[in-house]
């Protein structure tokens, strides 16, 4: 199974959503990407392996350069990006999912404030990819587990 998980920066929510599917469905391909790219945040990083998920190697991605790859679904985890996304050969046929987490790069306020914002965005997200890895664990999609 080949899943694209598409935000729009590539460099928090679909990083995160992206070490959590790679951890829970091991045989599926697993990409990320954004409309643009911002880089991978650090405090996407540092809220990650607080619960034991290492993206520190992940790299932030244009959607269209995975163009070629046949996806069997893509996953949009905000707006913006579910209205921008480019369209990609690879995908035609793919299911597709959104859910608009909060983004928690335009938390402001003092240092703590702002990881907690990450850390409860972390949370959401974690919660949404055990749902996903259930239900297509058990669907038709899974068929290439």
């Amino acid at each position: 199974m080949n899943i694209l998980v598409l935000c729009t920066g590539n460099s928090c929510r679909s990083q995160m959503l992206h070490g959590y599917l790679h951890q829970l469905l091991p045989t599926a391909q697993v990409y990320s990407a954004g409309v643009e790219t911002h880089g991978l945040n650090p405090r996407a990083v540092q809220v990650m392996a607080e619960d034991g998920i290492d993206i520190s190697q992940h790299t932030s991605n244009l959607a269209t350069e995975y163009a070629a790859v046949p996806f069997d679904v893509v996953v949009t985890v905000c707006d913006h990006a579910r209205e921008t996304c480019p369209v990609l050969p690879g995908a035609a046929t793919a299911t597709r999912l959104h859910h608009s987490f909060p983004d928690p790069a335009r938390a402001t306020g003092p240092e703590e404030v702002i990881l907690e914002s990450f850390r409860a965005t972390r949370d959401q997200i974690r919660g949404y990819a055990q749902e996903f890895a259930r239900t297509h664990v058990a669907s038709p999609l899974a068929h290439g587990l």
